[in-house]
């Protein structure tokens, strides 16, 4: 990347010359008049950013990852329903887990045993239910939602990291790195090679923030980052849950607090999900289309044994007068009144006049 050319600089100079071609092509007056600072507009106007630029793409070739542009259909959509979006993602793994639904967990990387179990789960029973689960692949609480997704038998995750996807941190995540890799995929924003550094998190949280459906925060304090993510998440529209936590720990501070705030209490999946907008339920969780035949047998055996005798004696086409039914049920009258009554209120028995009685079609 042009030193001193971040993804807002860039993404900002695509949409005034709308491709690279024209940016290399504009003036340094031009370049200026965007208020490029004086170093990466006099790279490019230079043209060594072009030759950067080829030498980058070689070493894509050679580590085997892809570069994604925000007009290719594989990029994230929700990724591009915020205010600036990485004009380029650099991509380990499989592109198409990017445009899945998706819920961001995030949480402190000191967290307590509870912390971890919680954050592992979630991200397990999330995973299992279809959804990715997207994390920083950070210490902690990201290292334990990756885990859980991977735990689901179809479950699919999303590392986005503060460093070129070439280089593992922490280092002790090497094998969740390649698990990651296998089960969905690694992303950045940072060329290869970038290491960590403290200013590259916050710029990765609004990746994290704006790619999901909604930031589910485990753990954090005071000043965490996953607070800036869950407030990234509301300026995104976007749902934030908290899990709720012991006042007298100091890492419940931030769900807690996110809780007071409106958030919604998160103690299982079923939490999540029913915050989730209908039509997405909806995919989630698919309801095959029932016969009137299969409604009225899944009413039938909700019947107590009196209704269902009484039940079986009625017509949907033709009514039955009550002392017909007492006579062919062989029940008092008082039982079969009562057990028309009780079907009545559940809809599935009508009465019509001169006490006679119809099912409902169901």
């Amino acid at each position: 990347m042009t030193p001193g050319l971040g993804s807002r600089f860039a993404g900002k100079l695509l949409r005034q010359f709308g491709s690279p071609q024209e940016i290399f092509r504009a003036s340094l007056t031009e370049l200026e008049a965007c208020r490029l600072p004086s170093v990466p507009a006099r790279a490019i106007h230079s043209r060594s950013a072009h030759r950067d630029a080829e030498a980058e793409l070689e070493r894509v070739r050679t580590v085997g990852c892809r570069l994604l542009n925000w007009n290719e259909p594989e990029y994230p959509r929700r990724l591009l329903e915020i205010y600036d979006p990485p004009p380029l993602l650099y991509v380990r793994g499989d592109p198409s887990v990017l445009n899945r639904h998706s819920i961001s967990m995030v949480g402190t990387r000191r967290p307590t045993p509870y912390g971890n179990q919680v954050a592992e789960r979630l991200g397990r029973d999330l995973a299992g239910r279809g959804l990715t689960i997207v994390s920083g692949m950070a210490r902690g609480i990201d290292s334990s939602a990756h885990h859980g997704a991977c735990q689901a038998a179809k479950g699919a995750t999303v590392g986005v990291l503060g460093t070129g996807v070439d280089i593992i941190y922490p280092k002790e995540n090497k094998k969740l790195f390649a698990e990651v890799e296998s089960r969905g995929a690694l992303i950045s924003e940072f060329p290869l090679g970038t290491h960590p550094a403290p200013e590259n998190f916050p710029v990765r949280n609004r990746v994290v923030a704006g790619m999901s459906l909604g930031i589910v925060v485990v753990q954090g304090a005071q000043y965490s980052g996953s607070l800036i993510t869950a407030r990234l998440g509301m300026e995104f529209g976007r749902e934030v849950y908290g899990v709720p936590g012991s006042i007298t720990v100091d890492v419940s501070f931030a769900p807690n607090q996110l809780i007071k705030q409106g958030a919604k209490l998160v103690t299982s999946w079923e939490d999540v999900i029913e915050e989730l907008p209908t039509e997405i339920r909806a995919e989630l969780f698919p309801v095959e289309p029932t016969t009137g035949e299969q409604r009225a047998s899944l009413f039938e055996n909700a019947l107590s044994p009196l209704e269902k005798k009484v039940f079986g004696l009625l017509g949907v086409d033709e009514s039955i007068h009550v002392d017909e039914l007492v006579e062919k049920a062989e029940l008092t009258s008082s039982e079969v009144l009562a057990a028309l009554c009780e079907m009545e209120m559940k809809g599935i028995v009508r009465q019509m006049p001169g006490k006679q009685f119809v099912k409902v079609l169901l």
